[in-house]
């Protein structure tokens, strides 16, 4: 079920709001939710909770709403309404600029009028549209409250509506005709009709006057000039809900310069919620990574400046180092230290030889240098004295090497020395090559003297 809140304004701040909320249960029955007035515009700000979720549809005084039916002789409807304006100039109070004209979308009527316009002046449309806007209401629809009340084929349909001082007779006359009028001049209105119905019958005896028939929903003074058939009282408010929507009622104050963009429905605003948190949670994950990749970054920065450094500590004269190239830079230099083609016989030595290094920590190298030749490697040391070197002949020997260990000289307060160290199958290998050169050699002087002989 919907639920929709009524209200109906009064043409000055001060005069009594009605308002009504109804919740419809099918297209012909409506049930009263709540109801009640305010005593001016400045409390419309207490139906800001009520119009919240609901539909708001506003209902202003048809005294400030003048109702003209014309015939234009125009064919197109844009041609229509830039007429009319200056068509109804000399029956109009105030200057044409300073008024707004609505159109409604209906058929021409028996009189042949084929175009309706309502006329309310700026200033009136502009102080309602603020009242509203004060009170955080928003609303698609305005309609003069005569064209709210029941449409009765050739004949008028009446309400009051306010109370004892303020009370107001709002009637609709025919399609797109109506008026308002306070109480007091309503009783003046009526015996009007009653003198015009006298004066035709004095110039007409055959013809008798025809009497206005009226539907009034609540009690009305009235003559005899008047036809009034009283029908079931009701709310004024609820009574015009009833018609607010019919066909013949699908009009809105709200076109042209104050038309209103219809905001989306519930369900895009659910959906437009839904992705705003969507896009939110994406924003954050991306944050997130990007975070990540920026920590990743800095430590990978982090890590090839100190491969850098590093390599720069062990290769002081090198200048210009790029980390996409340090490993074939690094092969290069550890190529230089023991020949080229003896690259893996060098770091094979230097890790058989690391132990020795561990267990003897006195000692220090003070020079490297690899013999891919021989596969030696030389090393120049120091120490404090001479049980570190030693020491450090006893751990290469228990690794399975051949140490030389060359003279050791005093310097001060160090010892310095020399080793050089290879592996034993290198020089049972080295030796056998000797030996089978030295064979080849003697067998070749051997031929040689027999050739001779």
């Amino acid at each position: 079920m919907t639920e929709t809140l009524f209200i109906r304004l009064g043409s000055q701040a001060h005069d009594i709001i009605h308002w009504l909320v109804v919740s419809e249960i099918n297209s012909n029955e409506q049930e009263i939710i709540a109801s009640g007035e305010l005593k001016g515009a400045e409390q419309l700000s207490e139906l800001t909770d009520k119009a919240e979720r609901r539909q708001v549809k506003v209902l202003v005084p048809g005294c400030d709403v003048l109702l003209k039916s014309l015939n234009v002789p125009a064919k197109s409807s844009r041609a229509m309404r830039l007429a009319v304006p200056y068509m109804l100039e000399d029956n109009l109070a105030e200057e044409v600029e300073q008024l707004f004209f609505a159109y409604a979308d209906l058929k021409s009527d028996i009189q042949g009028n084929n175009c309706f316009t309502a006329i309310v002046a700026h200033k009136q449309m502009q102080q309602w549209l603020l009242w509203l806007a004060e009170a955080g209401i928003e609303t698609l629809f305005i309609l003069p409250d005569v064209l709210a009340m029941p449409f009765m084929d050739g004949g008028w349909s009446a309400i009051a509506i306010g109370d004892t001082c303020t009370e107001q007779v709002i009637v609709r006359q025919h399609n797109w005709q109506g008026f308002v009028l306070d109480t007091n001049i309503w009783q003046l209105q009526w015996q009007a009709f009653n003198a015009e119905q006298t004066a035709d019958e004095q110039k007409d005896g055959e013809q008798p006057y025809k009497s206005v028939a009226i539907e009034a929903y609540s009690q009305l003074a009235h003559s005899d000039s008047l036809t009034v058939t009283q029908m079931p009282e009701e709310l004024p408010l609820a009574l015009m809900a009833k018609n607010y929507g019919s066909q013949l009622n699908r009009f809105n104050l709200l076109q042209g310069q104050y038309k209103i963009k219809e905001s989306r429905n519930n369900v895009s605003k659910q959906w437009l919620w839904v992705a705003g948190v969507a896009l939110f949670a994406l924003l954050l994950n991306l944050s997130h990574k990007g975070a990540q990749l920026w920590q990743l970054n800095a430590e990978q920065d982090k890590v090839q400046q100190s491969i850098i450094s590093e390599y720069k500590k062990a290769f002081p004269k090198t200048k210009r180092v790029r980390v996409s190239t340090i490993k074939s830079q690094l092969n290069r230099e550890l190529a230089l230290l023991g020949g080229v083609s003896d690259q893996q016989g060098f770091l094979a030595m230097l890790a058989r030889v690391q132990p020795a290094f561990a267990k003897v920590p006195a000692l220090k190298p003070e020079t490297l240098k690899f013999d891919g030749k021989r596969q030696e490697l030389r090393i120049q040391a120091t120490a404090k004295d001479y049980q570190a070197f030693e020491l450090f002949n006893v751990a290469l020997a228990t690794a399975n090497l051949t140490v030389k260990q060359g003279s050791q000289n005093n310097q001060g307060d160090l010892v310095t020395g020399s080793f050089s160290i290879s592996n034993k199958t290198a020089n049972k290998t080295t030796n056998k090559t000797k030996s089978k050169r030295k064979g080849t050699a003697k067998q070749r002087s051997n031929k040689n003297n027999k050739e001779t002989s």
